[in-house]
C-alpha cells in the first residue's frame, strides 16, 4: 500500500509534464491551423456579391439565373526554377491556393478570369521547367466542371515585345486555350480577351496576326449592335453576336501617364504614383490605347500588370479597373475583384485577402505567449497570480 503511494509521487512531475507538452501541441497546433487555413474562410466570408442596378426590381429567380457572377484577379506570377527559393515558393503557393480554394467553395463564381502574369519565369522558361510550372498551376488552381476559368496571356508568361516569339505564344495558348482577339459570350455578356503584349504597333509577325483578330472582332460586334455607320450592306453576311457592349480582359493596362489619382489602400505607395508610365512597357502606348477604344467601345476594361489597385475612366466614361496582385509576394494585402455582370449593367466589389502583416502579428504574439508559459512552468518566470499572492502575504505580515 505505502509503495503504491509513493510510486503515485514519483510518477505525478512526469505526468504533469507530459500534460504541459499536450497542451503545448495542442495550443501550437490551433495557431497554426487557424494561421494556414481557417483564417482564409474567415476573411472571405466576409465578402458579399454586389448588387447590380435594377436588380430589385426583377424577380429572383429571374435575376439569379441572367446575372454572372465573376471572379477576377492577376499577377500570380507563380515562381520558377531560377529566381525562385524553394521555401518562397512552397509559402506563396500555399497562400494562393487556399486563397482560390476557399473562395471557389465559398463564393461560386461562374466564371473565373486571370489577368495575365501567371507564372514569373515563362518568358525564359524551358519546356521542362514550363510544364512543371503548368503542373503547379493546375494543382493550384483546380476547379469544377461548374466554374470556368480563363487565363489571359502577360508579358512575365510569353516576355516583353522584344522577348516574345511565336513558340512562347503557341505554348501559352496550347495550355490555357487563350488567342488574342478571341471573344467568349457567356449570359448575353461579351467579353473580348487582348493579349496587350502585342500591341506594340510595330507590324511584328504575333502583332499583325493579333491586330487583325481583334479588328475583325470589332466588325463583327459593331455589327450586332447595329451601330449607324455600319450599313446594312457592310454586316448582311456578319455573324450576330449579343449586342451587348463587350468588356475588354487585358494585361497591360491603357494608357496613363501614372498612378497619381488612384486611390484607396491598395492603391500604390505614395513614395511610387507620381513616377511616371513608360509606354510599351508599364502601360500600353497612346495610339494602341486610343485603337482599342475606337475599336469595341467597352463599357469595362480590366487589366493587371501593376500589382496595384485604381481606377480611370477613359474618354470621360468608359471605366478601367486595375486588378492588383493576388501574391503575397507583391503585396501585404492582396485582393480579386467579384463583378455581378448581365449584358447591360454589371457591379463590382472588392474581396481583400488575409493581411500577412497580420498574420505575422499572430504568430509574434503565440511565440511571446509560448516563452512565457513554458518559463512560468519551469518555474524560471512567477505567474501573475502568485506574485500577487506573494505580494499580498508579505503586505498583511507587515
Amino acid at each position: 500500500m505505502l509503495s503504491s503511494s509513493s510510486t503515485a509521487v514519483k510518477n505525478l512531475p512526469l505526468k504533469r509534464r507530459l500534460c504541459f507538452l499536450l497542451k503545448l501541441v495542442g495550443f501550437v497546433s490551433s495557431v497554426l491551423i487557424f494561421c494556414e487555413f481557417l483564417i482564409y474562410y474567415v476573411v472571405i466570408f466576409q465578402c458579399r456579391w454586389p448588387n447590380v442596378k435594377g436588380g430589385a426590381h426583377v424577380a429572383e429567380k429571374e435575376t439569379s439565373a441572367s446575372i454572372l457572377k465573376a471572379i477576377v484577379l492577376a499577377d500570380t506570377h507563380l515562381l520558377g526554377e531560377i529566381k525562385g527559393h524553394c521555401l518562397d515558393k512552397l509559402r506563396r503557393e500555399w497562400q494562393m491556393e487556399r486563397s482560390f480554394q476557399t473562395a471557389l467553395w465559398l463564393l461560386q463564381p461562374d466564371i473565373v478570369f486571370i489577368l495575365g502574369d501567371v507564372f514569373d519565369e515563362g518568358k525564359w522558361s524551358s519546356p521542362q521547367a514550363w510544364a512543371e510550372d503548368v503542373r503547379r498551376f493546375q494543382k493550384m488552381f483546380k476547379h469544377s466542371v461548374f466554374t470556368e476559368l480563363v487565363v489571359i496571356a502577360g508579358n512575365h508568361d510569353i516576355g516583353f515585345h522584344y522577348e516574345m516569339t511565336t513558340y512562347k505564344v503557341n505554348r501559352f495558348e496550347k495550355v490555357f486555350n487563350f488567342t488574342s482577339g478571341k471573344l467568349i459570350t457567356r449570359k448575353g455578356i461579351n467579353f473580348v480577351l487582348v493579349n496587350s503584349v502585342a500591341m506594340e504597333g510595330d507590324g511584328c509577325a504575333v502583332c499583325r496576326t493579333s491586330e487583325a483578330k481583334l479588328v475583325a472582332l470589332s466588325h463583327k460586334l459593331n455589327c450586332s449592335q447595329q451601330k449607324p455607320n455600319h450599313s446594312n450592306k457592310r454586316c448582311s453576311d456578319v455573324e450576330k453576336l449579343p449586342p451587348s457592349e463587350p468588356i475588354l480582359l487585358q494585361h497591360y493596362p491603357l494608357y496613363r501617364k501614372s498612378d497619381a489619382e488612384c486611390t484607396g489602400e491598395d492603391s500604390a505607395p505614395p513614395e511610387e504614383k507620381n513616377i511616371p508610365f513608360k509606354e510599351k512597357y508599364d502601360v500600353l502606348s497612346q495610339e494602341a490605347s486610343q485603337k482599342l477604344l475606337w475599336w469595341f467601345q467597352p463599357r469595362l476594361i480590366l487589366s493587371g500588370h501593376t500589382h496595384s489597385a485604381c481606377e480611370v475612366l477613359h474618354a470621360g466614361k468608359i471605366p478601367e479597373i486595375s486588378v492588383p496582385s493576388f501574391s503575397w509576394r507583391n503585396r501585404n494585402n492582396p485582393s480579386f475583384i467579384m463583378g455581378s455582370i448581365t449584358p447591360t449593367d454589371f457591379s463590382l466589389q472588392k474581396c481583400f485577402l488575409p493581411f500577412e502583416s497580420r498574420v505575422f502579428t499572430i504568430y509574434c504574439a503565440a511565440g511571446a505567449l509560448l516563452v512565457i508559459l513554458v518559463l512560468a512552468h519551469v518555474q524560471l518566470l512567477t505567474p501573475p497570480f502568485y506574485f500577487a499572492q506573494r505580494l499580498i502575504s508579505k503586505h498583511k505580515a507587515v
